[in-house]
């Protein structure tokens, strides 16, 4: 008898007494004109899963590809089935709404609803809405809000491992089709919570990077028109050019929508400079987020920062770990100010792992894999919070030989500073590398029976996690 797959799903709450919001002027607006800010956080790590979230190395779909080798097919839907059901539950909720946030950005993958080998808008799965019926219906009992992120599009929009598509190019550019199938996504999306006030709108596509800028307005007009077709009431997110960061070629604004960036610090991040509060730190943070909104003040929009947050260290990174965690709760504290004092809605990248709570190294999922998460450090093979000194004495020197035989490596888009560095860490461990060792991390599952896999995921249950209480020192006092 085949397994009962049917996914949990909650009914839905009564409408929200605000309406569906809406811009009006600068401001985010209930049906009564009333201001509204939302503040939160990202569900990443779920139906968007990543590396350094959850500990695989590579991409999504490589590593789900290596699991199902190992488990074979009923296993390995097993497992992701219980995991997309612990990873967030009523309690999770709960905890997010006592913290005095009211926002929830849920980020997903167009994995969870079409099939490459089998794309289009007749053929959708079932599935991949389900799970989102759950979350938003989750979220409105407890007064939370959710904004939908299509955070990996079909070709990938950027060449980050978020967008999933395992190579360094933004393929979604350079072909239609791409574009046409996230199009059809979100007409079958907004068809789907046209009406549903727990909705606080769409994000149409996470940080995209399009060198030639065109080709992103282009398509932002066209799935514009799409979405309002079907839905012409939902505030709409539209994020900046390369990863949220630059408005520069941007135009008139479109109606009823919010522009955000994603005002992430180097200084939250092990390869940055430690923060201390300086005045010149503070200064520097002020003329960063003011050039990342420069756009929204100059046409008197509203401002959505849909990403921002340091990461946070552990026992094994450094002896001094309780310290750099203060300095980045620090951090969060300064740039929150900021965004509290500018009326900024928000959202801190992210909920789990790196966020308010993060699985506990006792569970079963943790201890599973805690061999592997050292060879990942050991390699760096992570871009996000990966501490690179650890292969400095093996990279730089390619660094150098490819900068010597090319210079125009170091100026391939996108730069953000980083020169050659960042794209020969992409190309030789965040793609090579990791994608070589995900059969070594999906060994360790193989032998697992189906009681055994259940309790690994169930290591993500918000019961088996901790509470990042300096994190939410942090975040708490100035939103409640």
């Amino acid at each position: 008898m085949a397994r009962d797959r049917s996914i949990p799903v909650p009914p839905p709450s009564p409408p929200a007494s605000t309406g569906i919001l809406r811009v009006s002027g600068n401001k985010i607006v209930a049906e009564d004109g009333k201001p509204v800010i939302l503040r939160g956080a990202g569900l990443g790590g779920h139906l968007n899963m990543e590396n350094f979230i959850t500990g695989y190395p590579g991409h999504e779909h490589e590593m789900r590809r290596a699991l199902k080798a190992a488990l074979g097919e009923e296993r390995y839907d097993f497992f992701f089935d219980k995991f997309l059901e612990y990873f967030f539950t009523e309690a999770d909720a709960k905890f997010f709404a006592s913290l005095g946030f009211n926002c929830i950005r849920i980020p997903f993958n167009y994995r969870h609803f079409e099939d490459n080998m089998n794309p289009g808008r007749c053929v959708y799965l079932e599935r991949g809405f389900q799970w989102l019926d759950r979350i938003i219906n989750i979220c409105a009992a407890e007064g939370i809000y959710t904004i939908l992120d299509l955070h990996a599009a079909p070709g990938g929009q950027s060449p980050g491992w978020h967008c999933d598509s395992g190579i360094n190019k933004a393929l979604f550019w350079e072909h239609v089709e791409f574009q046409n199938r996230a199009i059809a996504l979100w007409e079958a999306l907004a068809a789907r919570y046209r009406g549903n006030t727990w909705v606080a709108g769409y994000n149409p596509l996470n940080e995209p990077c399009d060198e030639e800028h065109t080709r992103l307005l282009a398509w932002y007009s066209r799935v514009e028109k799409a979405i309002r077709k079907i839905d012409p009431d939902h505030i709409l997110y539209w994020d900046g050019n390369t990863y949220a960061t630059d408005f520069s070629h941007f135009g008139e604004p479109l109606p009823n929508s919010v522009y955000a960036c994603h005002d992430y610090s180097t200084y939250g991040f092990p390869d940055g400079e430690p923060y201390k509060g300086t005045e010149e730190q503070r200064t520097k943070l002020v003329l960063t987020l003011g050039k990342k909104i420069e756009y929204q003040k100059q046409h008197n929009g509203p401002i959505w920062n849909g990403e921002w947050g340091p990461v946070y260290a552990d026992a094994d990174d450094t002896p001094d770990w309780e310290e750099v965690n203060k300095d980045r709760y620090h951090l969060v504290k300064d740039q929150l100010q900021l965004y509290e004092d500018a009326g900024i809605s928000w959202s801190i990248w992210l909920y789990k792992d790196i966020g308010m709570v993060y699985t506990s190294p006792d569970t079963e999922y943790m201890k599973l894999v805690k061999p592997f998460l050292a060879r990942k450090k050991q390699f760096a093979l992570d871009a996000w919070g990966c501490d690179s000194k650890r292969v400095a004495s093996t990279f730089q020197p390619i660094e150098e030989w490819m900068v010597d035989a090319s210079p125009n490596v170091a100026n391939r888009y996108p730069s953000l500073g980083s020169g050659a560095k960042r794209h020969i860490s992409r190309v030789l461990r965040e793609m090579l590398l990791s994608e070589a060792m995900t059969v070594e991390y999906a060994s360790y599952f193989a032998p697992l029976s189906e009681a055994e896999l259940d309790k690994v995921a169930a290591s993500f249950k918000f019961e088996n996690c901790l509470q990042r209480k300096g994190l939410n020192d942090a975040i708490r006092p100035k939103v409640v």
